[in-house]
């Protein structure tokens, strides 16, 4: 019988228990007698926001399939919990096991956002795992960062062992190949493991480079200390998706997810250069999954999971190349089980009023365009490649195929922005409400209110993007 890390006075006293207490359907449970490397995978975020996270689910999924390792999760735990277990001296913990992070050999922790950066700090502050690499001893997990934001390590690099740069599904399992083996040959060391493994490429081991800076900050020099390590840490990209893994029995949260639905990656990577997007240049190039391996996942991840909705995901879905023979598809496994299909990441301009047509006589939810900018000077300098025209356009086929609420993302903060910028958000989602009642002045066609929400997030400098 598995013994919750938390007494059940403190899951009483805290917000939403079910953070907490693991055991989800589909997650996995394996003896850890068995395996010989233990990986906690940690989204240093509230555990409703990093069970919305794909990656993670991707290759716990990967690493999981190997009979020898066992990967778990772990979630930054909410204030009222974080309090509790700095008075109560309660390590911090893996869901599925309840065990503290402590005695694993990695803890991953995936990089998405800046603003996540001091939830590092209370994940290793209450694993009781030193802050600074250079403090840690063999006994001590592996600190391993991965993501977009591993892409710019340094500022972070202190805290971390070493960094996975590009994507995970292709250098891991030499990963782990390589410490199994040292630790059964008896060979393992920290510096020695982090020497080898700075050998495999998307490694990168802070530890073992010089790096040399100039004095408004820019790097003037960046060099290997140790012999056999790269110059250049080389990004790593998956270039077959259909062999790739991927979750077709995703986990089902007890407490409702930001995205509580089944995921399906249509395609990586981007055709379009926004010049602030720093995953439509990282994930290059575009890669999609063949329309027979689609079909085979949405059917075995709708029956592995009862979600009443599916949602397709990609940089920008509607430039998948069999996008209106996948929907048909989906309309047709959607309408047996009663199950809503959400097409999000869809170019205003390349929107189809025949995919909507079809998937209207589901049950209707919101549809979502990234203008990105309200002025169109603005979105030429940013290189959307949207003109006034193409968005009243997409909105006024949206409207005349069922659709009555529109989803509009914008940045604040974008390069050379004026005030005269930021005013044209709202008047361009006016203009699209006014549009609205123009499309469908008669009350029994339209059916009901509109609605337009607008959501504005600010601009962050990107490496590898032209605003870098």
């Amino acid at each position: 019988m598995r013994q919750l890390a938390l007494t059940d006075d403190i899951l009483m006293q805290i917000e939403e228990p079910g953070r907490y207490i693991g055991n989800e359907i589909n997650s996995t449970v394996k003896d850890k007698s068995q395996v010989a490397l233990r990986f906690a995978f940690c989204f240093p975020d509230v555990y409703e926001i990093g069970m919305s996270h794909l990656g993670i689910q991707i290759l716990y999924e990967m690493f999981n399939r190997r009979s020898d390792v066992w990967c778990e999760r772990v979630y930054s735990p909410w204030p009222d919990l974080s309090e509790i277990m700095k008075e109560r001296h309660i390590p911090l913990f893996a869901l599925e096991s309840q065990d503290p992070i402590k005695v694993f050999d990695f803890l991953g922790i995936t990089l998405q956002y800046e603003m996540c950066y001091t939830n590092i700090l209370q994940v290793l502050d209450l694993s009781g795992i030193p802050f600074h690499a250079t403090e840690r001893t063999d006994d001590d997990p592996l600190v391993i960062g991965g993501g977009p934001c591993a892409y710019n390590p340094e500022p972070i690099a202190p805290f971390f062992d070493l960094f996975y740069i590009g994507e995970g599904e292709n250098e891991y399992n030499q990963l782990f190949d390589l410490y199994i083996q040292m630790r059964k040959d008896g060979s393992y060391s920290r510096r020695s493991f982090l020497c080898k493994a700075a050998e495999i490429p998307g490694i990168y081991v802070p530890s073992f480079y010089e790096t040399e800076y100039n004095t408004d900050g820019t790097i003037k020099s960046f060099c290997p200390t140790e012999e056999e390590i790269p110059s250049v840490i080389k990004r790593q990209v998956d270039t077959d998706m259909d062999d790739a893994p991927y979750p077709t029995k995703p986990i089902i949260p007890y407490v409702r997810a930001t995205q509580d639905r089944v995921v399906l990656e249509v395609m990586r990577g981007c055709i379009r250069g926004c010049r602030f997007c720093q995953a439509g240049m990282v994930y290059r190039p575009c890669r999609q999954k063949s329309i027979d391996v689609l079909k085979k996942y949405a059917v075995e991840m709708l029956e592995n999971t009862g979600y009443d909705e599916i949602s397709l995901s990609s940089l920008s879905t509607s430039d998948y190349e069999k996008l209106p023979e996948f929907i048909d598809f989906l309309i047709e496994e959607c309408e047996k089980r009663k199950i809503n299909i959400t097409l999000p990441s869809l170019r205003i301009d390349a929107f189809s009023l025949d995919v909507m047509s079809k998937v209207q006589d589901i049950k209707k939810s919101s549809l979502t365009f990234a203008p990105e900018a309200g002025s169109q000077r603005m979105r030429d300098v940013i290189n959307k490649g949207l003109t006034v025209d193409d968005i009243m356009n997409g909105a006024r086929d949206a409207f005349l195929g069922g659709w009555k609420k529109v989803k509009l993302y914008f940045m604040l903060g974008l390069p050379t922005e004026t005030e005269e910028d930021m005013e044209a958000i709202p008047d361009l989602a006016q203009d699209i409400a006014h549009l609205y009642y123009d499309t469908l002045p008669d009350k029994a066609t339209r059916g009901g209110r509109c609605q337009i929400t607008i959501s504005t997030s600010f601009f962050v400098p990107k490496p590898f993007t032209p605003f870098q």
